[in-house]
């Protein structure tokens, strides 16, 4: 059986990824492609609780604790169901994965990308991105999107402007380094014309 394909969402807080999820999940699903849809960190029950406790706000969390435990709810859904779904043909849509944690605890958290990798080269395996769409936001923009949402705000969101500084530069230097699979798209524009973009950018997967 032709293995499935993996599209992931990446970006930083209120750029608008699980929006876009979400319509991309709809509008593929319309099209007869049997996709599912799962988030980062999450998607199956021992990695839901694992973010429970990465999320909290009122734990002290060290950055490299917080990077093994992304890594541990990573390893999680990657063995219990996107491999397997994967192996059985079905393609996946997943908002965030081992991008966020490059960007996030290897350039804001000051970890090294390489360092990052690392360990979550063993967390994933084989289960590599076809392609990834990158929402790129002015990162003000993006937190007072964040800060819009209902409920208070969790540990990663209540960073300071540095912290997401060095997230995006993180972003765009992994671009830089993958453009065939990376995909930037402007988040700033109207959510139809998001879609729209994120569609040209895996029309040649599908």
């Amino acid at each position: 059986m032709k293995r499935g394909r993996l599209i992931t969402i990446e970006g930083i807080d209120g750029a608008g990824k699980s929006s876009l999820a979400a319509a991309l999940h709809a509008a593929l699903t319309g099209r007869g492609l049997d996709i599912a849809l799962l988030r980062e960190p999450g998607g199956v029950p021992a990695a839901e609780r694992i973010r429970e406790l990465v999320i909290d706000p009122h734990l002290h969390v060290t950055a490299r604790a917080e990077a093994l435990l992304y890594a541990a709810a990573r390893a999680q859904l990657v063995e219990e169901a996107i491999e397997p779904q994967l192996a059985a043909g079905r393609w996946l849509l997943l908002d965030r994965f081992i991008d966020s944690s490059l960007a996030y605890q290897g350039g804001g958290r000051q970890l090294g990308i390489d360092a990052v990798r690392a360990i979550n080269e063993f967390a994933i395996r084989r289960a590599r991105p076809d392609r990834t769409l990158l929402l790129l936001i002015d990162q003000h923009l993006g937190r007072s999107r964040s800060r819009a949402r209902a409920g208070s705000p969790d540990r990663l969101e209540r960073e300071q402007d540095d912290f997401f500084e060095r997230t995006v530069c993180a972003y765009l230097e992994l671009a830089s380094e993958e453009p065939d699979r990376i995909r930037k798209i402007d988040a700033s524009q109207p959510p139809d014309e998001v879609l729209a973009a994120a569609l040209t950018e895996i029309s040649d997967l599908l």
